[in-house]
């Protein structure tokens, strides 16, 4: 998750955490906790009383480790929910909202295969896809409670954040007055939000991205290429071509923590730049240039033809004029090589 996303999200998390601070109901009842996963997973706010929570500031990193995810949550509701005996009465059945915009990058079967044999009736989960990239088909096997956010323009954003407020609102009143174990999730807009119930209705979506990542020259930071696809075709009386390509659709600063939350595998996926639409420039310094390419196999940014020293392989390279229109095959993967 990059970009608009991973902002609005931010951004929507202080308004939740906002919002439930003045309902008397969730004061009470409230304890929440936030999950980061992307190559790695990991807790970044541990579970705390609605007035003691902050939201914090969300991670980006390569891959979406699903299965990851799903063993780490499973672990923090053993190491965290209180169980009901003769002795104390136990905490109330837990409500997950899983917010992603992509595909898993791991094995997520066994994960999968363990919640639904031991952890479906502990706790609840609510699967959110953001755009038409995330991949419906896995979250529909993991919980029936999938919705999709196609549009995720800054009002539907607003409107689907106010909805998670009031889902969660709404489940602490059934607590409060004792209402039965039932999910109680808020009115769907369904101008902003699709309940998937039916998997063939969204199998027209392209799943299709490019992430490609490269390293600013001079103060050697990193930043995020996202390409989408756009879907075309060439038809005649006896042919039909696909001449579908990729799209620019931002370039993003990044952390060295980016890396930190990678997989660090290697990905054998490439693309040739023939299909891809739109060179950025560099957000870190400016360069006209992000996506020059090194020998290593690298990317870089540079702001005129001539030498420059490669920040991946600590190398010179020589960038000159093409007066002929060329492509090159790049790596779809955490450092573009």
């Amino acid at each position: 998750m990059a970009g608009e996303n991973h902002r609005k999200l931010e951004v929507g998390m202080e308004s939740i955490v906002r919002s439930l601070r003045q309902d008397p109901y969730a004061l009470e009842t409230v304890y929440l906790s936030a999950i980061a996963f992307a190559g790695r997973v990991k807790t970044i706010a541990p579970l705390v009383e609605l007035p003691l929570f902050y939201p914090p500031k969300l991670p980006l990193g390569s891959g979406t480790s699903l299965g990851q995810a799903l063993f780490h949550l499973m672990s923090e509701i053993d190491r965290n929910t209180i169980k009901t005996t003769a002795e104390q009465k136990g905490d109330w059945k837990p409500m997950v909202f899983l917010i992603t915009d992509g595909k898993p990058t791991d094995n997520y079967i066994p994960a999968i295969r363990k919640w639904t044999d031991e952890y479906q009736n502990k706790a609840t989960i609510v699967a959110v896809a953001l755009g038409r990239y995330a991949d419906l088909k896995v979250l529909k096997e993991l919980t029936e409670n999938v919705l999709l956010l196609e549009k995720t323009g800054t009002e539907e954003f607003k409107k689907f954040i106010a909805w998670v407020t009031a889902s969660v609102s709404s489940q602490s009143k059934s607590v409060e007055t004792g209402a039965s174990d039932k999910l109680a999730l808020a009115v769907v807009d369904k101008s902003v939000l699709q309940l998937v119930d039916d998997l063939r209705k969204f199998e027209a979506f392209d799943p299709d991205s490019v992430i490609l990542v490269g390293r600013c020259q001079k103060k050697r930071l990193p930043y995020l290429m996202k390409y989408e696809k756009f879907p075309q075709e060439l038809s005649g009386d006896a042919i039909r071509i696909d001449t579908s390509y990729f799209d620019f659709s931002g370039c993003y600063s990044l952390e060295e923590d980016y890396f930190s939350w990678s997989d660090g595998t290697p990905t054998k996926q490439t693309v040739n730049t023939s299909e891809l639409r739109g060179a950025p420039g560099c957000p870190h310094c400016g360069a006209q240039v992000a996506f020059a390419m090194c020998s290593c196999g690298g990317i870089l940014c540079i702001n005129q033809p001539g030498k420059a020293l490669c920040p991946w392989c600590e190398q010179t390279v020589q960038f000159d004029n093409q007066n002929e229109e060329t492509s090159m095959w790049v790596g779809r993967g955490a450092n573009g090589s």
